[in-house]
């Protein structure tokens, strides 16, 4: 029996150096939610306290107006990502016509420009149609990108939903509302659902475009930026941070178990 071929040392050492440049920042952030020094960044921290958490949770109410913008926000960003971007996808996968690859470029276009021309084209819209910053003003920039990550998961499932289902559905007596109940939303649920999570860590810790559409407003990770500018009590920012960062990895880690098990779809194979 053939043992499976090994990777070379060289090949092993990159990949740990690849892991190690990625994480390392992000365990430093850890261990500096726990020091007991304030002002500095000491390595290794002259000692660990659990005080921070205390500070932040209760002392600190500047963080609680940002933290609950940001939440608001992604959630209205994501309702709006679902159901623009489900209609899309769905739109584009039934539909043949000339060009229809082209249209897919410009949804998908949003998510590739950089953050700074896509807040530079929203503000200027906003100031054209002179529309007030508010949490709208965020939402709306927000969904630019969150419409993406749900659109390309709704049409990846779409893809490999078996139109015979449908239209075994349609044979039946169904009409579009049921056999789309029915039939289409328990095939591409999961997906919506792995969308939806994408969308919503995303829109929450995002910066770049926030900065050109809150106005005077501040969410969570704009506090952040400024606490970094401004600092007041360094420790308290890196705890913010874990927290930002438990919000966004877990719905991430969610949504790749979700997309995982949902490779094969009922009906696809017939």
């Amino acid at each position: 029996m053939r043992s499976e071929p090994k990777a070379s040392f060289a090949l092993r050492a990159a990949a740990v150096g690849g892991l190690l440049f990625l994480h390392v920042p992000l365990a430093l952030i850890v261990l500096y939610a726990f020091t007991t020094e304030e002002k500095s960044f000491q390595f290794p921290p002259p000692g660990l306290t659990l005080h921070w958490f205390s500070v932040a949770w209760f002392d600190r109410p500047d963080i609680w107006g940002p933290l609950w913008l940001s939440v608001r926000v992604a959630v209205l960003a994501t309702l709006i990502a679902l159901v623009l971007g489900t209609l899309a996808a769905a739109a584009l996968w039934r539909a043949k016509f000339y060009g229809k690859d082209s249209i897919s470029l410009l949804f998908i276009l949003p998510i590739a420009l950089p953050g700074i021309i896509t807040g530079i084209a929203l503000r200027s819209a906003f100031d054209i149609m002179s529309i007030p910053f508010s949490t709208w003003t965020i939402v709306l920039g927000h969904a630019t990108f969150c419409i993406v990550v749900v659109y390309n998961n709704a049409l990846a499932r779409f893809r490999r939903l078996s139109g015979s289902m449908i239209e075994a559905s349609m044979d039946l007596g169904a009409n579009g509302p049921q056999t789309f109940r029915h039939v289409v939303l328990p095939q591409i649920a999961s997906a919506l659902l792995a969308g939806g999570m994408l969308a919503f860590a995303l829109s929450f810790d995002e910066v770049i475009v926030t900065t050109f559409t809150a106005g005077q407003q501040s969410t969570l990770p704009i506090w952040m930026l400024n606490e970094l500018i401004r600092p007041r009590q360094r420790p308290v920012t890196n705890v913010v941070a874990l927290f930002v960062i438990a919000v966004t990895f877990l719905p991430i880690l969610a949504a790749y178990y979700l997309t995982r098990e949902g490779e094969h779809t009922g009906g696809s194979g017939k």
